[in-house]
C-alpha cells in the first residue's frame, strides 16, 4: 500500500496523534458537566417535558465551525476523484456510489450492503458508514498516550495490559475518567488510521471497487481527463512513480473531504438551537431531555450532543467502542454460514487485534448526525427504522424475547450474533441495558416517540425562519 503522501493528512507522529486524540477527549468529556448545564437550565426556564415550553435556547452559544472557503485545487482535483467511476474494477462505482452527498455521503439506497466488485456481483461484510463528520476523527488507540514521540506503540501490549480494568459505566451528563478503551480510527472497526488511507483501502477490496494493484489505479490516473491537473499540481514526475501518484490521488481526496463544506455543514435544526436561532417543538425538546436524560435514553453518553468548551458542536459520538448484542442479520449473505460472525475489532477483516478478545463484538459508535438519510443502521444493518433502533435499546435486557429468535429447541438466542464464548463483553452496564428482564422498560413509547422527534433535527439543510428585529416586534404590539 502506497504510504500516505503528506504529512498534513495525518498527525508527524502516532504518538503525538494519541496525545492530541486524548486532549480532545479530555476537553469532550470535561465540557459535559457544563454543556449538560445549558440543557438543565433550559429545563427550569421552559418547563421540563411540558408542552407549554416555547423551544427556546435560553443560553445561545457561538459555534466554533470549519471555515467556508472556495475549494483549493488540490481540493478540485480530489473532487473529480470522488466522481470519477472509471477508477473502479467495474468502471461503474465511484465514492459517491456508496457515500451520495444526496444522502449526507450515505448510500443513496435500502440495500442493506453495496455491490461492488469487477462485475458489481459480490458484496462487503458491513453497510458503509458516513464520510460526513470525520474531519475530527482521530487515529485509532486504547486510551490515552503518554509515551515519548519517537517511542511506537504496540497496540496489542496496551489491550492486554488493560484488559483486567474494570468497565467504566457510560451516564449521559456524567464526567467520566479518561479510560482505557479503545478509540478513534475510521470504518467500523477503525482500522483505518487516516482519512487517506480510509479512501485508499475501498480501491482493492475485491468486494468493492476492486482494482488488482496500485499500478493499475496509476494506470487509469494515467490516461484520466483531469492528468494535466496531476502534472500542474505534483510535477511531471507525477506519472513516473505509481506508488506516489496513487498517494497524491488520496491526498486529493481528502483534502476535498475537509475543504468542501457539505461533509461537516452544521446545518441542521439544533445547530441552530445551539445558536439561538431557531425554536425546538414540544416533542423535539422532550426528545433532547429524553436523550440527554441518564435514567431514560441516556443516549448522550455515547453520543455526546455538548458543545466543547472551545465552542467546537458536537459531532454526536465519543468515537469509541461497544458491544451491543445486535441480532444477527439473516439477510447477510455471509451470515448463511452458521459458524460466520463479524466481530469488528478483532476480526475478520481487521487482523492486528485479533488475540484480543476482550473486544470481540465491539463496533465504532457513529456519529447521529443526518442518521436519518440512512436507510439501515448498525454494522450488520439489522434494522431499517429508528423506531426498531430506539425498541432494542429500550427492550433487548427487559424483554429480550421481542428482539432475539429462538433456536430450534425454542431457547432464546441471546446476542445471537457473538459466539456464546465472547458475550460476556456484551454491554450490560450503561443504561438502558443495566435492567433486569422483567423490569420496567426505561423509555415509553412517548419518550422514544419524542427522541426520534429530536434526531430528526440533526438533520443538515435546516433554513432558519428570519426573526423580527426589536422595532417590528415593538410595532406589532
Amino acid at each position: 500500500m502506497p504510504s500516505d503522501a503528506r504529512s498534513s493528512q495525518r498527525p508527524a507522529s502516532r504518538n503525538h496523534a494519541h496525545r492530541l486524540k486524548a486532549a480532545c477527549c479530555l476537553a469532550l468529556v470535561s465540557s459535559c458537566v457544563l454543556a449538560y448545564g445549558l440543557v438543565n437550565r433550559a429545563d427550569a426556564q421552559t418547563g421540563k417535558g411540558t408542552a407549554g415550553s416555547d423551544g427556546v435556547n435560553p443560553h445561545p452559544v457561538q459555534l466554533n465551525l470549519p471555515p467556508v472557503q472556495p475549494l483549493s485545487a488540490v481540493a478540485q482535483l480530489g473532487k473529480l476523484l470522488f466522481f470519477d467511476a472509471s477508477l473502479s474494477g467495474s468502471g461503474q462505482q465511484s465514492c459517491a456510489s456508496c457515500h451520495s452527498p444526496k444522502y449526507a455521503y450515505n448510500p443513496p439506497n435500502k440495500l442493506t450492503v453495496q455491490p461492488g466488485g469487477a462485475d458489481l456481483k459480490s458484496f462487503g461484510y458491513r453497510p458503509p458508514p458516513s464520510l460526513a463528520y470525520l474531519y475530527r476523527q482521530q487515529p485509532f488507540g486504547i486510551g490515552p498516550d503518554t509515551s515519548p514521540d519517537d517511542v511506537t506503540i504496540n497496540l496489542n501490549a496496551v489491550a492486554a495490559s488493560a484488559s483486567g480494568d474494570p468497565r467504566a459505566q457510560k451516564s449521559a451528563g456524567i464526567t467520566q475518567p479518561i479510560a482505557m478503551v479503545p478509540q478513534g480510527g475510521l470504518f467500523w472497526d477503525g482500522r483505518a488510521d487516516s482519512l487517506q488511507r480510509q479512501a485508499f483501502f475501498p480501491a482493492l477490496d475485491p468486494a468493492e471497487m476492486a482494482n488488482v494493484s496500485v499500478a493499475g489505479i496509476a494506470g487509469k490516473l494515467t490516461t484520466a481527463d483531469y492528468r494535466q491537473r496531476f502534472i500542474q499540481l505534483f510535477g511531471p514526475t507525477i506519472f513516473n512513480d505509481p506508488d506516489r501518484l496513487v498517494s497524491e490521488a488520496m491526498f486529493a481526496i481528502v483534502r476535498y473531504q475537509i475543504e468542501d463544506p457539505s461533509f461537516h455543514a452544521f446545518t441542521s435544526k439544533y445547530d441552530a438551537w445551539l445558536q439561538g436561532k431557531a425554536r425546538l417543538s414540544a416533542a423535539e425538546m422532550r426528545g433532547l431531555q429524553a436523550f440527554n436524560d441518564p435514567q431514560k435514553g441516556n443516549c448522550a453518553a455515547c453520543h455526546l450532543s455538548q458543545v466543547s468548551r472551545d465552542g467546537l458542536p458536537p459531532l454526536f459520538t465519543d468515537t469509541q467502542y461497544e458491544a451491543l448484542g445486535v441480532p444477527r442479520n439473516p439477510h447477510l449473505q455471509l451470515n448463511k454460514n452458521a459458524e460466520h460472525f463479524d466481530l469488528g475489532l478483532c476480526g475478520p477483516i481487521r487482523k492486528d487485534l485479533a488475540s484480543q478478545k476482550q473486544y470481540c463484538g465491539m463496533f465504532l459508535t457513529p456519529t447521529l448526525r443526518n442518521v436519518d438519510r440512512r436507510s439501515v443502521f448498525f454494522h450488520n444493518g439489522a434494522y431499517t427504522t429508528l423506531k426498531q433502533v430506539m425498541d432494542f435499546y429500550n427492550l433487548r435486557s427487559v424483554q429480550p424475547e421481542k428482539i432475539y429468535p429462538r433456536d430450534a429447541t425454542g431457547k432464546l438466542a441471546l446476542y445471537n450474533d457473538i459466539p456464546t464464548a465472547l458475550q460476556g463483553n456484551v454491554d450490560i452496564k450503561d443504561a438502558p441495558f443495566d435492567r433486569k428482564v422483567g423490569d420496567a422498560p426505561a423509555m415509553s413509547n412517548l419518550d422514544i416517540q419524542d427522541i426520534i422527534a429530536f434526531v430528526h433535527t440533526l438533520d443538515d439543510g435546516y433554513m432558519p425562519r428570519p426573526q423580527p428585529s426589536k422595532s417590528e416586534a415593538v410595532g406589532a404590539n
